[in-house]
C-alpha cells in the first residue's frame, strides 16, 4: 500500500515521507511543485529505505490538481492507505499589500485542493473500511494575529473540517488528525537568526522530525481528532488569546515589519 504526501520535495513534507517508508514500511506517492528536488526525493527514499516510490511534478494550486493526483493513483494502479496533505505556503504580510495572486494561491492550496484530496481519497478508504488522512493545519488556527489574517483563516478551516471529517469516517474505519505544529525548524519563519536560536534553544521552535514522528504515532496509534505537538504550545495559545488588544495594537507595526 502507499502514503500519499503532498509538499514531499523538502522540509515537513520530506520527512513525512521518509519516516512513512522507514518506520512504518510504506511505499510513497511523493507530491510537489519543485521538480528536481522531487525526482531527488523519491530516489533517495527508494534507495535508503527499500520501498517503491512514485513522483507526481504537480502545481497543487490549479483548479483540477485534486482530480489530476487521483486520476494518477488510479492510473498507476495505486492503493492509498495514507493520505498527508502538507502541501502550503506561508503569508506575513499587511493584508492591504498582499498580492491577489498570493491570496488565490494560499485558499487553492490550504483549502480547495486539500478539501477535494480527502473527498476523492476517502470514498476508496470507505469502500476498504481502512485508510488514514492527515491534514496539516497550524496552532495559529486557535488564534488571530495581523500579518498571518489569510494563513490563520485558511488554516482554521483544515481544523474544522478535519475534526468533522472525523465524525463522518470514523464508522467506516477511516482515522483523520489535523496537526497544529507551533513554530517549527524549516527555515521557512521570518524570526533572525538570533532570535530563531533562542526560540531553539528553549524547545518553542520544534525539529521537524520530532514533529513528524509525534504526529505519525498519533495518527497510527490513537484515536484523536487533533495533535499539537510540543508542550510550550498549550501555554502560548491561551495566553495570546487572552492579550488585550492594546498589546497587539502595540505589536503590529513590528510584525508586520518582520
Amino acid at each position: 500500500m502507499y502514503a500519499l504526501v503532498t509538499g514531499a520535495s523538502s522540509g515537513i513534507g520530506l520527512e513525512y515521507a521518509k519516516q512513512l517508508a522507514r518506520d512504518y514500511h510504506y511505499d510513497i506517492v511523493l507530491v510537489s511543485n519543485q521538480e528536481k528536488e522531487l525526482a531527488a526525493a523519491a530516489a533517495d527514499i527508494a534507495s535508503q529505505f527499500g520501498v517503491q516510490t512514485k513522483s507526481l511534478y504537480m502545481d497543487l494550486s490549479k483548479q483540477n490538481a485534486a482530480e489530476e493526483v487521483y486520476d494518477f493513483c488510479k492510473k498507476e494502479g495505486l492503493e492509498v492507505d495514507v493520505l498527508v496533505n502538507n502541501a502550503g505556503m506561508l503569508i506575513f504580510q499587511s493584508f492591504r499589500t498582499t498580492p491577489m495572486k498570493k491570496i488565490e494561491t494560499l485558499v487553492m492550496l490550504h483549502v480547495v485542493t486539500m478539501t477535494k484530496l480527502c473527498r476523492l481519497f476517502a470514498v476508496d478508504m470507505c469502500e476498504r473500511e481502512r485508510g488514514y488522512i492527515l491534514n496539516m493545519s497550524s496552532m495559529s488556527a486557535w488564534m488571530a494575529m495581523p500579518g498571518i489574517q489569510c494563513y490563520n483563516a485558511s488554516k482554521v478551516y483544515v481544523l474544522s473540517f478535519s475534526k468533522s471529517l472525523w465524525y463522518e469516517l470514523r464508522p467506516h474505519h477511516v482515522r483523520v488528525l489535523a496537526v497544529t505544529p507551533g513554530s517549527t525548524d524549516t527555515g521557512l519563519l521570518p524570526f533572525g537568526p538570533k532570535f530563531g536560536s533562542l526560540l531553539r534553544a528553549v524547545h518553542i521552535t520544534m525539529p521537524v522530525p520530532r514533529l513528524v514522528k509525534r504526529a505519525l504515532r498519533v495518527l497510527f496509534k490513537r484515536r484523536k481528532k487533533t495533535c499539537m505537538p510540543g508542550a510550550w504550545n498549550y501555554i502560548i495559545v491561551p495566553i495570546i488569546n487572552h492579550l488585550p488588544d492594546w498589546v497587539v495594537k502595540v505589536a503590529q507595526p513590528k510584525l508586520l515589519e518582520i
